[in-house]
């Protein structure tokens, strides 16, 4: 509790002396002796000014995003105290949570609670979006589900992006941005009219880092990344009623992340320079290594992406009516490349590979997939100012993934799985009709066949998955009075579902390996199912003056069923996994005047069949397996504010205070469980907040803008509770705070602006994910202090 209350008092402090700002939630930079700018947003299919509109939702502005100075979703989410994001060892296992809920799987048949969407477009998997943000209008998070407005699934919310549009001004610009660690970012943009009915613009970007952890093995640093894309965009008036915004993009990607760190002893290889100083679990409290910093690698964990996306809008003028059709496809092709023994001596020894993991197994991974994905939202708007205002639309999505897993590992003996599976070689090759205990020892002798640690075994398994989802949906408002409206939606939804699975051993007799299966357990499944759904929404809003509303709604969330398809999938795992439903209840208020904004919603969620992983360690290897996890409940109180303290002194913060619960535990069939309601969802922690400041110096031809921000996180859980109801120390992820600064000089009405920039200058050491196995960690870019540079020109 102290060390909470001296991380609060040092949040105060900083941003009082240092004045400055990375502005949270709300507000786009200030306009001088004009108050704030009115903010507005799309996030309800319409622009509106987000004071106004009945739903938490919290909005990141362009220059939010340029002052965070981060190039993915992991470092922006500190700006949203309600939003956390859980970083995997690929960007396909990465995921998002809202209040405390979200779906984390592995499974390439399961759908997010977090509803992604850029530029109108659903994507089918967060990371698909935060492989690097650039040129970005704003990030709208809505909390809550939000099917009646957006069509696709997205029982916990949306994080809806909006990129740049071209203007009709002829006018480009280049930045360069370089931090330590040999990381940078070039940007550059050109955009104009082509003519009186066209304007189009290109962005181009390219950005490398070394990473900021050490191998001892290749003595070479690892996490960083090397990425290049472009986004081309035309907007095009068609005629006096229709416009048309055509966009094509294309991203490459090539990451050596996300490797995992010692940050408790493993007992691997405890002699590796890379060996964590911590003395394990001791009275019941992990002794982390937070300033661990080396790996000891012989296999390179790493991630490939490519990503090809075109997508059209139309928006007709139908009378006083609004016709929108968004028509798109996108291609994701992600190769991960995964170090699954975490250490360089694996896989040498001739000695049997026993259950406690000893001697150190190889176990490495590759896996490359391709999603292919097309969507069409037809939608049409009543005009405003009448009694009702409504939308009404139709969407349908459908997602082919195809993946393949290849797992190559120790041959695995310590239960006598060698003559099983020489058995089973003697019986399906050799025509050898039930052989004996001696027919299988004198094969083995005579063959010399071995399954030691160093020897190696592999099995590829080949998945597919097909999404079909359509849905009917409608969100309105009827203006009882001038002050007070009626809120209603509704969604109709059809969701289809269907996979293949077939995993082949490549290992000449068949062998069982470490997490890999033999070939007496190959698989050829299949399976499909579907499901409807109707879910609505009602509420009411009314405005108290001119400068103040007030609003309550209640919702309903749900999210489609899915299988647990992986690589170890075996005929326990074929059974469908049920949809997830929730009711959500929220209570809100706004103000906003000229220089004063402010934001607050209590709300509760109580969820039904929680989509979610349970570690399994089995097989001697750290297994996820998704299930309908439980009910689980998630309320609490959300509140922001942006207030414009002088014309040259901004100061913004935000506060998220939730308790994310289980309910109900569904104990998986076959296991011994206890009772754990009352628990912690994973990734939820009870409270996270940040403060922020802005101040302009202003002289003569230069302005000095002054920023700074700190944000904590509190205390959180990284997976669901053990069968027997316990947190094991390990998965308990300590609390941590980040202060930020940067001073920037502008010259010339901001033509040229140069920034220093100073990231987590308190250099607070952490991790933000835990990857199983009892001593494996993330450590993301910004668990280390250190500076960078910008330059800018707009010309």
């Amino acid at each position: 509790m102290n060390n909470k209350k001296n991380k609060l008092s040092l949040a105060i402090v900083s941003a009082l002396a240092i004045t400055s700002i990375a502005m949270p939630t709300l507000a786009e930079e200030s306009k001088k002796n004009e108050g704030l700018e009115t903010i507005t947003v799309t996030s309800q299919k319409r622009v509106e000014r987000v004071s106004e509109i009945p739903v938490a939702v919290s909005v990141l502005s362009s220059d939010q995003i340029d002052s965070s100075f981060s190039s993915s979703f992991e470092g922006l989410q500190n700006l949203v105290p309600s939003v956390s994001f859980k970083k995997g060892t690929t960007s396909r296992n990465s995921a998002i949570t809202i209040r405390g809920i979200g779906t984390i799987s592995f499974s390439v048949a399961a759908e997010p609670s977090v509803s992604t969407v850029v530029d109108g477009v659903v994507l089918g998997r967060s990371g698909q979006a935060f492989t690097d943000l650039y040129d970005l209008e704003r990030i709208e998070v809505l909390r809550g589900p939000q099917g009646t407005l957006f069509g696709k699934n997205a029982s916990a919310g949306v994080v809806n992006i909006t990129t740049k549009r071209p203007s009709g001004a002829t006018e480009g610009m280049v930045e360069a941005t370089l931090f330590q660690g040999n990381e940078y970012k070039i940007k550059g943009k050109l955009q104009g009219e082509i003519n009186d009915s066209a304007a189009a613009s290109i962005v181009v970007t390219k950005s490398g880092y070394d990473g900021n952890l050490y191998n001892v093995y290749n003595n070479e640093n690892v996490n960083g990344y090397d990425k290049q894309g472009f986004r081309a965009m035309l907007d095009l008036e068609v005629s006096s009623d229709t416009k048309a915004l055509f966009i094509f993009e294309s991203a490459e990607s090539n990451d050596d992340c996300c490797a995992d760190v010692e940050g408790l002893p493993s007992g691997r290889n405890p002699d590796s320079k890379a060996a964590p100083n911590s003395n394990g679990i001791v009275d019941g409290v992990a002794d982390f290594d937070l300033d661990q910093r080396l790996v000891d690698h012989d296999f390179e964990s790493r991630t490939i992406d490519n990503t090809t996306a075109f997508s059209v809008q139309i928006d007709k003028e139908l009378g006083d009516y609004t016709l929108t059709s968004i028509t798109a496809y996108r291609e994701w092709e992600n190769t991960e490349y995964r170090e699954g023994d975490f250490t360089s001596i694996a896989g040498d020894s001739t000695d049997l590979v026993t259950f406690d993991n000893t001697p150190p197994f190889q176990l490495h991974d590759v896996g490359p997939q391709t999603w292919r994905q097309f969507s069409q939202e037809v939608r049409i708007a009543s005009p405003l100012g009448e009694a009702v205002d409504w939308q009404a639309g139709a969407f349908f999505w459908k997602m082919d993934s195809e993946r393949n897993f290849t797992r190559d590992a120790s041959c695995q003996n310590n239960g006598g799985q060698l003559n099983d599976a020489i058995s089973n070689y003697l019986m399906t090759t050799q025509g050898v009709d039930a052989p004996t205990d001696t027919e299988v020892s004198d094969f083995i002798s005579a063959e010399g066949i071995t399954c030691n640690a160093n020897d190696i075994v592999s099995a590829t398994a080949y998945m597919r998955t097909e999404f079909v989802n359509w849905a009917l949906f409608g969100d309105g408002k009827y203006h009882v009075s001038d002050d007070f409206r009626l809120l209603f939606g509704a969604r109709y939804t059809n969701d289809e579902i269907d996979f293949t699975h077939t995993r082949i051993s490549n290992d000449q007799y068949g062998r069982r390996g470490v997490g890999v299966r033999p070939a007496t357990e190959n698989t050829d499944f299949a399976g499909g199912t579907d499901n409807t759904n109707t879910s609505f929404k009602l509420g009411a809003q009314y405005d108290i003056n001119d400068e103040s509303m007030v609003y309550t709604t209640w919702s309903q969330g749900y999210k489609g069923p899915g299988f647990n398809v992986f690589y170890n999938m075996a005929e326990s795992d074929t059974a469908p996994i049920a949809e997830e439903t929730n009711d959500a209840y929220e209570i809100g208020y706004k103000y906003a005047s000229s220089n004063f904004v402010f934001n607050a919603a209590i709300f509760k969620t109580e969820i039904e069949g929680f989509q979610a992983n349970n570690f399994d360690n089995s097989s001697g290897v750290t297994l996820t397996r998704l299930t309908n996890a439980g009910n689980v409940s998630t309320q609490g109180i959300e509140a922001d504010f942006v207030w414009q303290a002088s014309d040259n002194l901004t100061i913004s913060g935000g506060l998220a205070k939730v308790d994310a619960e289980i309910d109900e535990f569904f104990c998986p069939v076959g296991e011994s469980c206890t009772d754990r309601s009352g628990l912690d969802v994973p990734f939820s922690p009870d409270l996270k907040y940040s403060l922020a400041t802005e101040y302009v110096t202003e002289l003569e031809g230069m302005n000095i803008i002054w920023n700074a921000s700190y944000v904590y996180t509190d205390e959180q859980v990284a997976t669901l509770p053990s069968n027997i109801g316990e947190f094991g120390p390990e998965v308990q992820l300590p609390d941590y705070a980040l202060l930020n600064a940067s001073v920037a000089f502008s010259f010339n009405d901001d033509k040229y602006r140069f920034t220093l920039i100073g990231k987590n200058l308190t250099d607070e050491q952490f991790f933000t994910s835990y990857s199983g196995d009892g001593f494996r960690y993330q450590v993301p870019r910004d668990a280390d202090r250190y500076f960078g540079v910008q330059f800018r020109s707009n010309f």
